[in-house]
């Protein structure tokens, strides 16, 4: 059965990037290392991820322009009402659509495995605001920058 899953890392109190929108501290952390928050186990069960444009251009800016491939092979949707330029190679659709509509689409491309809402909690809010955010999985870090939040 496809659930929609808002699965983040955030700090204590509860930001997800630094003061200087920067995520390193959370590339630095250990998430496959087995149990309920190992990434690895967690990404084999999504079919279909849904992400707004500024995790989209985060991760562009980030890894892909880097020289790093695109993270998910997934079908991706991106929520935007800019005009964003497409990762070369990857299933990556860019929407304007409501989330009720777009969920329907994602669902449907999943075949079976779960949706996954990536990044920051404005598209997770939508989602749970419209009833269609099953689980929230939350990982907590084992250790933080010293300053910078918010």
């Amino acid at each position: 059965m496809t659930r929609t899953i808002y699965y983040v890392a955030s700090t204590l109190d509860g930001f997800i990037a630094d003061g200087h929108h920067s995520l390193d501290w959370l590339l630095k952390q250990d998430i496959d290392q087995g149990g309920p928050m190992n990434y690895g186990e967690f990404i084999g069960g999504v079919g279909a991820v849904l992400m707004g444009a500024s995790t989209y251009e985060w991760i562009v800016k980030h890894q892909v322009s880097r020289g790093e491939a695109w993270l998910y092979a997934q079908p991706s949707w991106v929520f935007t009402h800019r005009e964003l330029v497409a990762v070369d190679g990857a299933d990556i659709r860019f929407t304007k659509a409501p989330v009720n509509d777009v969920h329907m689409a994602a669902a449907d491309a999943a075949q079976g495995k779960n949706v996954w809402i990536v990044g920051g909690g404005n598209l997770a809010g939508q989602f749970a605001d419209e009833g269609l955010l099953d689980e929230l999985i939350e990982l907590v870090p084992t250790s933080f920058p010293q300053v910078g939040w918010g």
